[in-house]
């Protein structure tokens, strides 16, 4: 059995035909099929480094044609499978290289349970090898920044995540939280309170600027930086501004067309349901129309409110709540993003720095325009190395990957891979809960926490409720033409009920980010 793949199968396979058939300046101008290139350099030079390896009958296959409509058969699928799961070498090696330099057994043993998590991650599944894309690459290349970090190897922490960026530049989420730490870790000679403070307490009311910056540090790590970037986009200098322009495409919506479960989700739920209020309840008419200032008119159109649910290219209509532009959603994620780092610039140690890391995913992730859904991993990934350190933040963990790997299911709608996803998400789920309960060893609580455990247990065993009864509408939808009415009801119950944990799991990680200084004042 092939198994489905999505558009985005099509997408890489053309650019592999565009990388291969046409010069350098040609890449980011070329349009014959929709999926135009809208990667960074290096990721189009890595597409350029498979295509030399497609073998002839894959070639006769069409898979290197420039064509407006892929024409393909099993060669090419498996070719490109292939290269997925070769690629992934990159993650298996950052896995192995963290687990290699953990400083002790228990920590090792902490590490092994959190690496083997991420290995088998039924987000990778469903992504890459199903849905098809290359993450598992992208993800091993933020792990070798991260440990370059734990490990205070700061030019190649650097350095890492500069490539991470010239590969695929969703990653600018995280780059505040970098920036920040080897500013702070790296650049800056700052102490504070110190007694050699103390004794030049006249010293240090007028800064010497000389003193604060580590001149030498700060040349060298942007030596290393912007010589990434100038081997990346040098060779398309004359192409940049296309680029640029495929790379921030800002025409696209507020929301993908299946919401991503954040606080974007919520506020469409919340605008259609009061749609549906104001329609059906009179008496709450006065009260939208007192709160919120819409045109009534548009309410009785049913062809234009069924466009609010778009969001592949063009503006979301929200029909009763106020219009969320760029702009706002840019200046939420930044200000959640600068409340993070705050505590990342005073006390700039590695966990502080990937709980950094992670709240900054979290704010894109919520808050950022057009996201996808699978930007959660940008979340779990970095979390996943800090949840074994401390077991108050195994609920927030929990709630996170349950709902975050749970809202990925509605990419894979054919019948044929629905028991894959669901029974391997649900066995992946239930061997790391126990395996990171045995590794921290969470003792019986006495301050509530035990109340909170239950608690997200409970929602993620109605979550299990609500994914049997939205499948089997899937599966009886063509039997019943009925259940075709509801197809977007399922989506908007995933998206709904999975940004409730997601939302949660964020509020529970910044309360234990704010204010448990015990879980982020030991370096690793």
């Amino acid at each position: 059995m092939v198994g489905y793949h999505s558009t985005d199968f099509d997408v890489h396979r053309n650019w592999l035909a565009i990388t291969h058939n046409l010069p350098i300046s040609k890449w980011y101008v070329e349009k014959t099929s929709q999926w135009t290139l809208d990667y960074p350099p290096f990721f189009a030079f890595f597409e350029w480094g498979l295509s030399q390896f497609v073998p002839s009958v894959v070639k006769q296959d069409g898979c290197l044609d420039i064509v407006e409509v892929g024409q393909y058969g099993l060669p090419t699928i498996y070719f490109q499978r292939l290269t997925v799961i070769l690629s992934e070498l990159v993650l298996f090696i950052a896995l192995q290289w963290i687990i290699d330099t953990s400083s002790s057994l228990s920590m090792k043993k902490r590490m092994y349970v959190a690496t083997a998590s991420l290995a088998l991650s039924p987000g990778l599944l469903l992504i890459d090898h199903v849905h098809f894309q290359y993450n598992g690459m992208m993800y091993g290349i933020l792990l070798l920044c991260l440990n370059s970090a734990r490990l205070q190897k700061y030019l190649w922490c650097g350095f890492w995540f500069a490539v991470l960026l010239c590969f695929k530049h969703i990653y600018l989420y995280l780059a505040p939280a970098v920036f920040v730490f080897l500013l702070r870790a790296y650049c800056l000679n700052l102490h504070w309170g110190g007694k050699k403070q103390k004794k030049k307490k006249q010293q240090s009311l007028i800064v010497n600027l000389v003193h604060l910056i580590q001149w030498k540090n700060l040349m060298k790590l942007a030596v290393v930086v912007i010589s990434v970037f100038t081997v990346a986009l040098v060779p398309f200098y004359n192409t940049l501004p296309e680029m640029l322009e495929r790379l921030f495409p800002f025409s696209r919506g507020l929301t993908h067309a299946y919401w991503a479960p954040n606080m974007w989700a919520l506020y469409s739920f919340f605008d259609r349901a009061f749609i549906q209020l104001y329609k059906r309840v009179p008496v709450s008419r006065l009260i939208l129309q007192g709160i919120f200032q819409f045109d009534p008119v548009l309410l009785g159109n049913e062809d234009l409110l069924r466009t609010s649910t778009r969001g592949i290219v063009g503006d979301i209509e929200f029909f009763i709540l106020p219009k969320i532009t760029p702009r706002l959603t840019f200046l939420l994620t930044l200000f959640y993003q600068v409340m993070a780092l705050i505590p990342l610039f005073l006390q700039p140690t590695y966990r502080r720095f990937v709980g950094a890391i992670t709240l900054c995913g979290f704010a894109s992730f919520l808050f950022g325009w057009h996201v996808h859904e699978k930007a959660i991993l940008l979340v779990i990934f970095p979390m996943t190395l800090i949840v074994a350190r401390d077991q108050k933040l195994l609920p927030a963990y929990n709630l996170l990957v349950a709902c975050g790997y749970g809202s990925l299911f509605p990419l894979i709608f054919t019948s044929n891979e629905w028991l894959l996803k669901v029974s391997y998400t649900f066995l992946w789920y239930i061997i790391f809960y126990f395996n990171f309960r045995k590794v921290v060893r969470v003792p019986k609580s006495t301050d509530g926490s035990g109340l909170v455990d239950r608690m997200v247990n409970g929602y993620i065993l109605l979550f299990i409720a609500i994914l049997t009864v939205t499948t089997i509408n899937d599966i009886f939808k063509n039997k019943y033409p009925i259940l075709k009415k509801f197809e977007f009801l399922n989506l908007m119950i995933y998206s709904v009920y999975c940004a409730v944990g997601v939302v949660s799991s964020w509020n529970a990680f910044s309360w234990f980010y704010f204010v448990e200084e015990s879980i982020w004042n030991e370096s690793a």
